[in-house]
């Protein structure tokens, strides 16, 4: 079977729903600190909370994308795991910030709010999962790169709405105070709204993308059915022991990256407010304040990323443009604890995009021409334990470095901003032809 060319519209329908899951995933990123900060939490213990996150994708996306590769059903192969999740998120958007306004302890309050973001982020990874997987399944390799740029492009889209919706709800008169333990109203109007365009936005992609039936997709993948059959039999186990050397070199490179960007989720908030707004008290009208410009630099990040990633295509190497790209990213997150100013941290943030843009299309796109079309789920599944094991581990230890830096939570962008350079280095022994 030739393998076509799929239009522009075709591929940007295959994702838009990305957009919005990716609203859903900058809201939890940028507030899930301030959240937990405000209904009491100690700053030391703040990187616990993320450890949730990623140990529910590590457990969930192998899992979907085993399942989905064997799925095929009148809804489709991937998109019945897309609409269970989206659903899922869209109840659990409603209840989370809502966790320190139900009268509870402040005990309580925080275990209800743990729940709810295992919740949460397990939906979310349900639900982004299957776009990652269909532009693997139904995009020639000639265009595959093309297909993850624009889903790059409309990941970064939806981070930009979902950070910045907090600070445009302040700014249209709702509260951005509440009672000590109370999450603001503007952070619980963001979800509420987040919420709706995220079922939004998966309802179009499931009503204007077909997936391919069964004999279709073998010949598309140049695979007869019994070869599709025999392809689709070996356990998460063997996918491992037999990865292509991509799988675990582009893991060492994910795996500094991924803990640098745990950390700017974790320590942002405390850290501007301290050096920004000069306050630790997370009941104060400052705190709220950083916690709001939080938001905004992540939407400066995610400009950054959109531009930086027109730029990446440019590069004729493309681990060049790669460990550049981490190196500018690094440089931001350390420039951060040398900067004063709520607006010259625009240029951190505008840097760090660079890194964040890198790590969106690249990864994937070197891995999927690399693996077999009938274990691509499953394998990008295992491969989001290279974005998820290294927040768990930084998770753990986020709390000893914090001490170590003095306690000071700007110090933990700077040890971000290492991780980042290390990452640099570790794109060095990347081996792929099909680079």
């Amino acid at each position: 079977m030739q393998k076509r060319d799929l239009s522009f519209w075709q591929m940007w329908n295959l994702s838009f729903g990305f957009f919005g899951v990716q609203i859903a995933y900058a809201l939890q990123s940028a507030n899930i600190s301030r959240i937990f900060a405000t209904l009491g939490a100690d700053p030391h213990d703040l990187s616990f909370f993320w450890i949730l996150p990623p140990l529910m994708g590590m457990i969930v996306q192998p899992l979907v994308g085993t399942w989905s590769d064997k799925t095929w059903c009148r809804w489709g192969r991937r998109k019945p795991y897309l609409y269970l999740g989206a659903l899922v998120a869209v109840a659990v958007m409603a209840f989370l910030p809502n966790a320190g306004s139900l009268g509870l302890t402040v005990k309580m309050a925080m275990s209800f709010g743990l729940v709810m973001l295992m919740l949460l982020d397990t939906s979310i990874n349900m639900a982004m999962q299957p776009f990652k997987m269909m532009v693997g399944d139904m995009v020639n390799e000639r265009q595959k790169a093309k297909a993850y740029s624009i889903q790059s492009l409309l990941c970064n889209a939806g981070s930009l709405v979902g950070y910045l919706f907090p600070y445009l709800f302040t700014w249209i008169g709702i509260s951005n105070v509440a009672p000590e333990g109370v999450i603001p109203d503007s952070v619980i109007y963001s979800f509420y709204v987040g919420a709706a365009i995220l079922i939004l936005c998966v309802l179009y992609t499931g009503a204007t993308v077909k997936e391919m039936d069964p004999k279709e997709y073998a010949a598309f993948h140049n695979l007869t059915e019994k070869e599709e059959e025999q392809q689709e039999k070996p356990g998460l186990v063997k996918l491992l022991v037999h990865a292509p050397k991509a799988f675990w070199q582009i893991g060492l490179v994910q795996f500094f990256s991924w803990v640098a960007f745990l950390y700017m989720w974790t320590y942002t908030n405390g850290g501007i407010a301290e050096t920004i707004w000069g306050t630790k008290d997370v009941a104060s009208a400052g705190y709220q304040a950083a916690g709001d410009w939080v938001g905004v630099l992540f939407a400066v990040q995610a400009v950054g990323s959109i531009l930086w990633a027109m730029v990446l295509p440019l590069f004729k190497n493309v681990k060049v443009g790669y460990a550049v790209s981490l190196v500018l990213g690094g440089l931001g997150f350390i420039s951060t604890a040398m900067i004063h100013d709520q607006y010259l941290l625009f240029i951190s943030y505008l840097l760090i995009g660079c890194g964040w843009a890198a790590m969106l299309a690249m990864p994937f796109a070197l891995l999927t021409n690399s693996l077999s079309g009938s274990s691509m789920g499953a394998y990008l599944g295992l491969f989001n334990c290279t974005i998820c094991l290294p927040q768990i581990i930084a998770a753990l230890i986020g709390g000893v470095l914090l001490k170590m830096v003095g306690g000071e939570q700007i110090m933990m962008l700077v040890v971000a901003g290492v991780s980042l350079l290390l990452g640099a280095v570790a794109v060095i022994g990347i081996q792929t032809k099909k680079a």
